[in-house]
């Protein structure tokens, strides 16, 4: 008897164990595997380690914690990828899984609770939009169309320039840079120049600025929860000032478009281009007017300091490299000649002066980081991503991996030469413009009208650095923001070479 009270309680304590040892398995192995991650403080989580700029401190965490690791945003879950391996795995493959992008307040109202197209989730309105942009607003053909609006303010900004010339006055590049593209994008998208003069403030440049400031600026009611519901930073005031500004600047704008058209009087540009498709009934979706109003927004954020910052950083990147400066110049001499002004035709044929820009963008990329969303659990590189977290692809670091780029830190357009890298997101250690669906569909536009642009600059003028142009070289510190500026405008006096003569 009590060798069967002995076998039962070896049973129990058998079974007991079993349970309890499968139960620790269990639970141990479904624990999911995170990324690394530093110590974090409560509430504001890592927010302390990202100061004074983002990308660059992303970089040396990286650096301590490897190519992907996971931080808070105060209670708002985040990973950093910093390699072009790991930028490949978020980007391609397992690009279905990270094909939305986060969004804070500030975009989510002034784009009419995300109707625009670069911050709307992914689903059959933005695949609509994205087909609309790459068939009709930004194709080749209607480029094409819209070629002498790009090149008439080329030569008004080139005949400004020798107007300073002949005086030695100074220019502040920045700003003068930041205006011609405000005019390229306004007369291509609208018919109209954001200013007529450049002492002129007109009211849409003043409203981008403001735009990129506001959007670009730490809410913490974006990342705190306890403060999810207050307006500390009196933000809300703000945001409904300036939407009120560009919906009442808009609407007059559509208005006259839609007079013009009753008239059958409308000029070729994108905003016809989209009120067309609004009154398209076989079109399988009917854009509203927020999404019109939305879009505008949309081109105008996007274009306007993007081109003008990679411009300024690329010129600044010449005068430090007089070799380099000389060499782009003697080519579009042999090319282009000095009896005319450099064209988009020329471009295909100026190798030296792509190369420029391509070293622009991977040392001085204007987007430093990729942004997207997680919208469901994903392994990646062996790690946990749940759903609902923010993923940030540092562009920055992926064109300063000492992996993949020989001597990373030096500006050398010559390894453009040796190696043939586009930057249409194909090579994930040069990502400029991002990759996969969700990369910038306004390429080309951001290229002609950087190539061109720079092209003449230096075709037509020396440039002496410094307010009084006694500068050997100008500082490459970064700046704040959201883009890539730099700490300092680039100020220079220009020097005639030729005189810029309009084909």
């Amino acid at each position: 008897m009590s060798d069967i009270h002995s076998y039962v309680l070896f049973f129990i304590i058998w079974l007991i164990s079993t349970i309890l040892i499968r139960a620790l398995f269990k639970s141990t192995s479904a624990k999911p595997r995170l990324p690394p991650s530093p110590f974090a403080l409560p509430i504001i989580g890592h927010l302390h380690l990202l100061a004074p700029i983002p990308h660059q401190a992303f970089h040396k965490l990286s650096l301590r914690y490897g190519p992907v690791f996971r931080i808070l945003l105060g209670s708002v879950p985040s990973v950093v990828a910093c390699s072009p391996e790991m930028a490949k795995e978020f980007l391609k493959t397992y690009e279905n899984a990270y094909l939305d992008r986060p969004q804070n307040s500030a975009v989510a109202y002034l784009t009419y609770g995300s109707q625009d197209f670069s911050f709307a989730p992914y689903g059959s309105y933005w695949k609509f939009m994205k087909k609309i942009v790459m068939s009709q607003l930004l194709n080749g053909t209607t480029l094409d169309l819209l070629l002498p609006i790009r090149q008439d303010e080329i030569n008004r900004f080139m005949k400004s320039l020798s107007q300073k010339a002949k005086i030695g006055k100074a220019v502040d590049l920045e700003g003068q840079l930041v205006r011609i593209s405000n005019n390229v994008i306004s007369r291509m998208l609208m018919s109209e120049r954001c200013s007529e003069n450049e002492d002129e403030a007109g009211e849409m440049k003043k409203l981008v600025k403001e735009i990129a400031e506001i959007t670009g600026k730490f809410n913490l009611s974006d990342y705190i929860w306890i403060f999810k519901n207050l307006d500390l930073q009196g933000f809300g005031k703000r945001l409904k000032d300036i939407r009120r500004r560009f919906d009442e600047l808009i609407e007059r704008i559509i208005k006259e478009h839609e007079e013009s058209r009753k008239q059958k009087s409308e000029k070729m540009d994108l905003l016809n281009i989209l009120l067309d498709v609004a009154q398209d009934e076989s079109m399988e979706i009917k854009l509203t007017r927020e999404n019109i109003k939305s879009f505008i927004l949309d081109i105008f954020a996007a274009g306007t300091d993007t081109s003008a910052i990679t411009i300024e950083w690329a010129l600044a990147e010449l005068i430090n490299h007089p070799n380099i400066m000389k060499k782009a110049v003697d080519e579009i001499d042999k090319v282009v000649g000095k009896n005319r002004l450099l064209q988009e035709s020329d471009i295909p044929n100026l190798a030296y002066l792509q190369a420029i820009v391509k070293e622009t963008l991977r040392l001085h990329s204007t987007g430093p980081m990729i942004l997207r969303q997680s919208t469901e659990d994903c392994i990646v590189a062996g790690y946990h991503i749940p759903a609902n977290t923010t993923i940030f692809i540092n562009v920055w670091a992926l064109g300063r991996d000492p992996n993949h780029w020989e001597d990373p830190l030096e500006f050398r357009p010559e390894r453009f030469e040796q190696h043939n890298l586009d930057v249409r997101g194909q090579h994930f250690h040069m990502l400029p413009f991002g990759s996969g669906r969700r990369m910038c569909p306004g390429i080309s536009l951001a290229m002609q009208v950087i190539h061109t642009t720079l092209g003449s600059m230096i075709q037509c003028f020396d440039w002496k650095a410094g307010e009084d142009g006694n500068l050997t070289s100008v500082n490459m510190e970064e700046g704040l923001g959201i883009t890539l500026p730099r700490a300092n405008h680039l100020i220079c006096i220009p020097v005639a070479r030729l005189d810029p003569i309009p084909v």
